[in-house]
């Protein structure tokens, strides 16, 4: 299993000088399965870049899609996925839940109103897959859970044929006011002795409380639950917009020394665009 990063930023997209070697695309990831299939996780306005990428490689296979949640940093770029206007690209958007088969049924961001161009009129072969629970995939099995985030959001696990798996959770917030959810003690057990876990780690514990309830997890919070679940790798992801690149090192020099402290065994890294893993 191969994962790349494409966006890493939360909320909004963020470009300029102070966010150049993280990245300022919001977030879309593509995991390569062991059989050779793409799955993407998520459509932000790193999945334009992931697109160039298909073309170059001649990737001509089926594309799967899982989205999190129909918030805008999660979609925006899905109007601007290029194998979506050719003709021999078959795209299977998944839907596990009944929430996501009803955002995926109506489309919204390709009506007149937000696109010029009207989702029936996509060149591609679209292909709505809606099942609820497990979804097979290539070589995968996807699962999914529920996440404590304002309007709903979707957890994936991806278990591949080898015995290699990732998880991917965002957005979520781990010590959410008022009724929960899930709890993180599910959540440890959906990711346990996972190679890799993708976390929504937007906030620093100095964010609090003023940010509790904006449907987001701190550092520390997600590197608790990686080390609960025993994962193996735990990368921070969905970075706030108003962090700028020496932030985001400083949190990276946190969570190494914070592993090297409490988790030896884990590896914690702070996710980037351009990351490749393993």
């Amino acid at each position: 299993m191969r994962i790349r990063f494409f966006g890493v930023r939360g909320s909004i997209p963020t470009p300029g000088p102070q966010t150049v070697r993280y990245g300022g695309n919001s977030v879309c990831v593509e995991v390569r399965l062991g059989d050779g299939t793409c799955v993407v996780l998520d459509a932000g306005t790193g999945l334009r870049e992931l697109g160039k990428a298909l073309e170059a490689e001649g990737y001509r296979a089926p594309i799967h899609m899982f989205v999190t949640h129909g918030h805008w940093d999660h979609i925006i770029g899905l109007p601007f996925f290029s194998p979506l206007y050719q003709r021999d690209t078959v795209f299977k958007l998944h839907a596990a839940t009944e929430r996501s088969i009803r955002g995926i049924r109506k489309a919204d961001l390709f009506d007149a109103a937000h696109f010029p161009v009207a989702f029936a009129d996509l060149p591609a072969r679209i292909d709505a897959v809606e099942e609820l629970g497990e979804h097979r995939v290539g070589s995968a099995v996807v699962r999914h859970i529920e996440l404590d985030h304002p309007g709903g959001a979707t957890g994936f696990r991806i278990d591949d044929a080898d015995g290699s798996s990732m998880c991917y959770s965002t957005d979520n917030e781990l010590d959410p006011p008022g009724p929960r959810v899930t709890s993180v003690d599910a959540l440890a057990r959906f990711a346990a002795g996972t190679d890799l876990l993708v976390h929504d780690a937007q906030y620093l514990d100095s964010d609090m409380p003023a940010k509790r309830g904006w449907g987001h997890s701190t550092v520390d919070q997600v590197l608790a639950l990686a080390r609960a679940a025993e994962a193996r790798t735990v990368a921070l992801h969905h970075h706030d917009p108003d962090r700028d690149d020496a932030a985001l090192d400083a949190i990276g020099k946190h969570a190494a020394r914070w592993a090297r402290e409490h988790a030896p065994a884990m590896t914690a890294l702070v996710a980037r665009e351009g990351l490749t893993l393993p």
